[in-house]
């Protein structure tokens, strides 16, 4: 029976990815070595061809002991409901959330499962994510406070850009170039182990798309494990494609996700007044956010 196990389960969240989905999926087939291979597509009712593509691309290698599991859900959950009906469904020993607008290098996952293996200390490990022109893509970020949104709203970490204080959170003061431990690794392309998932369980599904990865790195850690960025590892994120094409609906999403992160993990008493606080300043800039995306849109 144990020959059956995957080594590893890749759960690929879509929604109208007909242009990204193909080159995902063959790059992680192609990419990497490890047999059996386990890949999970839960799509969010697409109205596009994403799912004939995915089951297209389920033909072509039936015979690479890949097995390709499609599930169409029938109206929009959102990202997090999602990933965990993947993760219900995942049997592999290694489990890899993979955001379908990412392309990984060759052997991007087998280097990322090798640094896991070496060090089992780590919980979570993730690459070194490019733009498509090959440049860097910052892709970690500190756990935020408080004092960040109020940071981000008034400018202060674009007006003091070299300020540690004002950039703490999205870690300017990072290349992005050398291995380390970090709080949060963007959620596009994250590895971790059966053993670890087993200790923090699911994502929090009252986050609908947003912060459910930063909640969940955070709990790794909290439980004792590490999440460390291994850029020896690569991988192309186109990224955002999903959220500008959305962008007035994912404006009002990631401002809710952000207030229900601080309301969670800043739940005493001495909080309430700092959590209403940053919850007006996000709903306000969420209003004016949403005007601006309004008003583009009808200007295209």
């Amino acid at each position: 029976m144990e020959a059956h196990i995957p080594e590893l389960s890749v759960i690929i969240v879509t929604y109208n990815h007909s242009a990204e989905i193909q080159p995902c999926l063959t790059a992680v087939v192609q990419n990497t070595k490890l047999r059996p291979l386990q890949i999970i597509v839960v799509d969010n009712a697409s109205d596009d061809d994403t799912v004939d593509i995915a089951r297209q691309i389920t033909r072509d290698y039936v015979e690479e002991e890949v097995t390709v599991v499609l599930s169409k859900n029938s109206r929009n959950l959102g990202y997090t409901k999602a990933v965990n009906q993947g993760l219900q469904k995942a049997t592999g020993k290694f489990l890899l959330l993979l955001n379908p607008d990412v392309v990984v290098f060759p052997n991007t996952i087998d280097k990322l499962i090798s640094f896991l293996q070496n060090h089992p200390d780590c919980s979570v490990a993730a690459p070194q994510l490019l733009f498509p022109n090959f440049q860097i893509q910052p892709s970690c970020r500190r756990f935020p406070r408080r004092r960040d949104v109020l940071y981000e709203i008034l400018g202060l970490n674009r007006i003091f850009p070299r300020s540690s204080q004002f950039n703490s959170w999205k870690m300017a003061d990072f290349d992005h170039c050398h291995t380390r431990k970090v709080d949060q690794p963007q959620g596009a392309c994250l590895l971790t182990t059966r053993a670890a998932f087993a200790q923090v369980g699911y994502l929090d599904e009252r986050f609908r798309m947003f912060f459910s990865d930063v909640d969940w790195c955070k709990r790794f850690i909290e439980a004792g494990g590490k999440v460390v960025f291994y850029p020896e590892a690569k991988a192309i994120h186109r990224k955002g494609t999903s959220v500008y094409r959305y962008r007035r609906r994912m404006v009002w999403i990631s401002h809710w996700d952000f207030i229900r992160y601080f309301w969670k993990h800043y739940p005493k008493v001495r909080s309430f007044l700092p959590n209403i606080l940053v919850s007006g300043l996000l709903l306000k800039t969420g209003i004016i956010r949403w005007i601006f995306a309004r008003a583009s849109r009808k200007t295209q």
